[in-house]
C-alpha cells in the first residue's frame, strides 16, 4: 500500500507541472537536443485531456497529452510517467498499444469523407517517457529491437523510437546548468537523503527567485510531494505549514525554515529511538536494548556526533559501558564529557 501512495504523489506531482504549458516546453527545450523543437511555442502546444493508460498498468504510471499544430500538421507528444522501481523491457509494446489508441480514436472522430480523401493523414505522435527509478533504463528504445527477425527484414518492419528523460542519470552539474523550474525538480527527484536535500535547494535558491509565480506554485505543491513521504504522518503539518507560508521573494527563509524543521524532526526521531532501546533493554537485557535504539537512529537516516550522543545518554542516567556501546568513546572521553557536565 506504501509504494501505491509514493507513486500516487508522484503521479500529482509531475502531472501538475507538465501539465504546465511553459514547463513542459522547458523540458522539450532543456532537455532535447532536435531541431522540432524550435517550431513549437506556447502558441501552437494546447494540453489535452484524454488519458490512454491502460487498467493494467493505471498503478504503475501516468500520462500527459499535447497537441500542436505546425505549419498546419497535427502533431500530439505523448509523455508517459513511468515510476516503477524497476525497469519495463515491454514499454516499446505499451507505447504502440498507447499510440494505436489515439490513432484509433483520430480515425473515430473524423468524418467518413474526410479518411477517404487521398491527402488524409494520422496525426504523428512523438512518444516520450519520464522514469524517475534508481536502476538504469535497460529497455529497448527502438521498438523493432523487440520484433524478432527485424534485422532480416529492415524497413519492411514497424519501427520507431521514444525520447528517454532518466531523471536519475542527469548529473548534478548538468541540472544546475540548465537552471529552471525543471532541472530544479530533477535536482530534488534524485536519491538523496534529507541532508542532501537541503544543500541542494540552498544551493537552487537563485533558480527559485528567477522562475514565475506560477511556476514557483507549483514547485512548492511539488516539493510537498518529495518531502512529506519522509516524516512520520504527524508531523507532515509542519511542512505544509512552512511551504505554505512562503513566498518567492522571501524563497531564502522558506529553505532556512524547511531545513530547520527537518533538523528538528531528526533530533526528535533519535531522542526516541535512545529511550525507546533503553525500554527494550530493561525488558529484554541492555544488550538487545542498545541494538535497538541505534537500529531506530539508523531506521530514521539520523547520524549524530559522539558527544552529542554522550551527553544526551549521560542525562539520562547511562553508565560508560552503555555510552561506549552507544559512541564508541573511550573511559576517558566519556569521563571529561561528565566533568563538563558537573559545572
Amino acid at each position: 500500500m506504501k509504494n501505491n501512495n509514493v507513486h500516487h504523489e508522484h503521479d500529482v506531482g509531475y502531472k501538475h507541472i507538465f501539465s504546465h504549458k511553459e514547463t513542459f516546453l522547458e523540458l522539450l527545450r532543456s532537455f532535447t537536443n532536435k531541431e522540432w523543437v524550435n517550431f513549437i511555442t506556447k502558441d501552437n502546444l494546447e494540453l489535452s485531456d484524454k488519458s490512454y493508460i491502460l487498467s493494467d498498468f493505471e498503478e504503475e504510471e501516468s500520462d500527459i497529452v499535447y497537441r500542436a499544430n505546425i505549419n498546419g500538421e497535427e502533431i500530439i507528444f505523448y509523455l508517459l510517467l513511468e515510476f516503477q522501481s524497476k525497469v519495463d523491457y515491454r514499454m516499446p509494446m505499451r507505447l504502440l498499444f498507447y499510440m494505436t489508441e489515439i490513432w484509433r480514436e483520430t480515425l473515430k472522430n473524423s468524418k467518413k469523407n474526410e479518411i477517404k480523401r487521398k491527402n488524409f493523414k494520422l496525426p504523428a505522435i512523438v512518444p516520450i517517457v519520464l522514469y524517475n527509478g534508481k536502476h538504469n533504463w535497460s529497455a529497448k528504445v527502438n521498438f523493432k529491437d523487440v520484433l524478432s527477425g527485424s534485422e532480416l527484414f529492415g524497413d519492411n518492419v514497424l519501427d520507431f523510437n521514444y525520447i528517454l528523460f532518466d531523471v536519475n542519470r542527469y548529473s548534478e552539474e548538468e541540472l544546475y546548468r540548465v537552471s529552471n523550474l525543471v532541472s530544479a525538480v530533477f535536482l530534488l527527484d534524485q536519491e538523496l537523503s534529507e541532508e542532501e536535500l537541503i544543500k541542494r535547494l540552498q544551493k537552487m535558491i537563485k533558480i527559485l527567485k528567477k522562475i514565475s509565480p506560477e511556476q514557483f506554485s507549483l514547485f512548492k505543491q511539488w516539493l510537498k510531494k518529495i518531502v512529506k513521504p519522509r516524516v512520520r504522518d504527524n508531523l507532515q503539518g509542519e511542512i505544509d505549514d512552512v511551504l505554505e507560508k512562503s513566498n518567492q521573494e522571501e524563497v531564502d527563509f522558506m529553505v532556512s525554515n524547511l531545513g530547520k524543521t527537518i533538523e528538528r524532526i531528526q533530533n526528535n526521531a533519535i531522542e526516541r529511538g535512545l529511550k525507546q532501546g533503553i525500554e527494550k533493554g530493561i525488558e529484554k537485557g541492555i544488550e538487545k536494548g542498545i541494538e535497538k535504539g541505534i537500529e531506530k537512529g539508523i531506521e530514521k537516516g539520523i547520524e549524530k556526533k559522539a558527544k552529542e550522543t554522550a551527553i544526551k545518554a549521560i542525562k539520562m542516567g547511562m553508565t560508560n559501558e552503555v555510552i561506549n556501546e552507544l559512541t564508541g568513546l573511550s573511559d576517558i572521553e566519556i569521563n571529561d564529557i561528565r566533568k563538563e557536565q558537573s559545572h
